[in-house]
């Protein structure tokens, strides 16, 4: 019981901040906050076991996951508040302000995935999942996964459509997620 007050509680702020994105199945922001809703489930679930058996290889590769996303998160806001130019002149209505980069970013973390803060999202899944998996919590992990995989698709088609050819060229010599992976 006390998960689902959890869930509810988190959810409603991301319900708040996705309000427009809720409306807009052709945005990315759509299936972004259906990952955000997972990652909330995932860690109200499994809070209780964050410190449990701390030196498990399971919460040890768990930390590094962990910390991996709070890198790409870190270098990923800072390159895209520095480097992006955000601006309100690209007037899309289900970008949040930080999303509207009027340049496009191709180098520090960006020149090796094009997506830190999904792929940031992707870590801290399977980091918490890791907390104590369950095949109930395995599920919710792979649907997580595969919103922001969905997120990531549409993302690029809209920066396709904004920034052109320079994103295509870009696209070739980046990866999505994990650098010279996939």
């Amino acid at each position: 019981m006390n998960r689902i007050i959890l869930f509810v509680i988190f959810s409603i702020p991301l319900i708040a901040i996705s309000w427009r994105n809720l409306f807009s199945v052709k945005s990315h922001g759509f299936y972004r906050f259906f990952s955000w809703e997972c990652i909330v489930w995932l860690a109200a679930t499994n809070y209780r076991y964050w410190f449990d058996d701390p030196f498990s290889y399971r919460q040890i590769f768990s930390w590094v996951l962990l910390l991996i996303a709070l890198y790409l998160v870190t270098a990923g806001v800072i390159l895209i508040k520095h480097t992006g130019k955000p601006s309100e002149s690209r007037n899309e209505k289900t970008l949040y302000h930080f999303e509207q980069t009027t340049e496009l970013i191709d180098k520090g973390i960006f020149k090796y995935i094009r997506h830190p803060l999904y792929s940031s999202l992707l870590f801290l899944a399977w980091g918490i999942f890791l907390k104590n998996p369950t095949l109930e919590l395995f599920i919710v992990t792979i649907l997580s996964t595969g919103f922001l995989v969905i997120t990531a698709i549409l993302d690029e088609k809209e920066c396709m459509a904004y920034f052109g050819v320079r994103y295509v060229e870009y696209m070739k010599r980046s990866k999505r997620f994990i650098p010279f992976l996939i």
